[in-house]
């Protein structure tokens, strides 16, 4: 079964389908990255939506292997594909992905990947630089959380 609901996110996922998506989060769901740092509850299922909505009609694809599953924890392998809206560069980002299950559903979401290797990818040389950097972690997190707050605002998402 856990498998399974693994399988259905990133189907719905490759499908830009965020309400599939999230339909397998369970409502105390804590979903950690790089990018976002923590992201609880309806935050984190705004997330998805936000990041599905920004990837329609875009050249967005991911592809993902590996999933397995026992005793109420999961894992897959995940590759996104896709242009940074910012710069126009090339993004194609590896992402390891930890899971836990709760009620037959996802409780805690874990992406893992290289920062530096991502903005190097989506910023060119200035994130080859400060990609390492602390000050770099803490203003990305900062701007993908001011641009979730937005989005949450504009759509009259629930806190």
């Amino acid at each position: 079964m856990d498998k399974q609901t693994i399988e259905k996110f990133y189907n719905a996922f490759s499908n830009l389908d965020a309400v599939k998506m999230t339909d397998s989060y369970h409502d105390d769901i804590t979903f950690t990255d790089p990018a976002f740092g923590v992201l609880k509850g309806q935050r984190a299922k705004a997330m998805w939506h936000m990041l599905c909505d920004s990837q329609k009609e875009k050249d967005f694809r991911i592809i993902y292997s590996d999933v397995s599953a026992k005793n109420n924890l999961g894992n897959a392998y995940w590759e996104a594909f896709y242009t940074f809206s910012k710069t126009g560069r090339k993004v194609h980002n590896k992402i390891e992905a930890s899971f836990e299950f709760k009620d037959g559903l996802i409780i805690n979401h874990t992406d893992v990947f290289s920062l530096h290797k991502w903005a190097k990818q989506a910023l060119g040389f200035k994130g080859f630089v400060l990609g390492r950097t602390k000050y770099f972690q803490n203003k990305l997190k900062a701007q993908t959380n001011s641009l979730l707050d937005r989005y949450m605002n504009e759509k009259k998402l629930p806190r």
